[in-house]
């Protein structure tokens, strides 16, 4: 076999090793780029959870606590709406017993 073939031979192999590495770095590189996206989203989303927090869902402005009929309720000053935790709720309603909140959850009861 001449020279200049087994060249030609010892080059194509060459250049499918370089082929097979760089597909091997690109795929490396794929997998670091979305791990990184990962990692970028959920900063983002405990950064907003935590700028949403004790904030009205209507209007965003700062929430203060206000004592109703003994149950600690959240007001939004600004628009008026009161957010209630979970049991606040049915807390209310117990106080409440002529109201129609107060006869909907002792029918449920």
């Amino acid at each position: 076999m001449p020279d200049d073939q087994k060249d030609r031979f010892g080059d194509t192999l060459r250049e499918a090793e370089k082929a097979r590495e760089d597909l091997y770095f690109a795929e490396q590189d794929k997998k670091l780029v979305e791990k990184m996206k990962a990692a970028q989203q959920a900063t983002a989303e405990s950064a907003e959870r935590s700028a949403a927090l004790n904030r009205c869902p209507k209007c965003g402005e700062r929430l203060a606590s206000r004592s109703f009929h003994e149950v600690q309720v959240d007001e939004c000053p600004a628009c008026g709406g009161m957010w209630l935790d979970p049991g606040e709720f049915k807390a209310l309603a117990e106080r409440e017993n002529e109201s129609w909140v107060g006869r909907l959850f002792r029918s449920r009861g």
